[in-house]
């Protein structure tokens, strides 16, 4: 399990732990930690988990995948530690993590 703390835009932060194997965005949902709307449910075939990356795991997540680059194209306000949660895996490497969700997934 990692604990993971989502920050929604207006500051509101919602810390949960996560089971190892599920998506941050699967955390998100079965926690109700609102502004993850998951519209897909994780198969990165949308934009609308898209989250910002606490610079200090950027190297525990790892690198979009170029599919997941694709899908970045459609969200909004794209920044280089942007990310689709549904395409970073919880373990215990990521425990702590912090994410930043963008004002709107839309």
């Amino acid at each position: 399990m990692a604990k993971i703390t989502y920050i929604e835009h207006d500051g509101t932060e919602h810390t949960v732990e996560v089971r190892n194997g599920l998506s941050v965005m699967e955390g998100a949902i079965r926690n109700n930690v609102p502004g993850i709307d998951a519209d897909c449910g994780g198969a990165c075939a949308c934009a609308t988990c898209h989250v910002y990356v606490d610079e200090n795991f950027a190297a525990e997540t790892g690198r979009p995948s170029a599919m997941e680059e694709s899908m970045l194209d459609f969200a909004e306000n794209v920044e280089p530690n942007s990310r689709l949660s549904c395409q970073i895996r919880v373990s215990d490497d990521l425990d702590g993590l912090i994410v930043r969700l963008p004002q709107s997934q839309h």
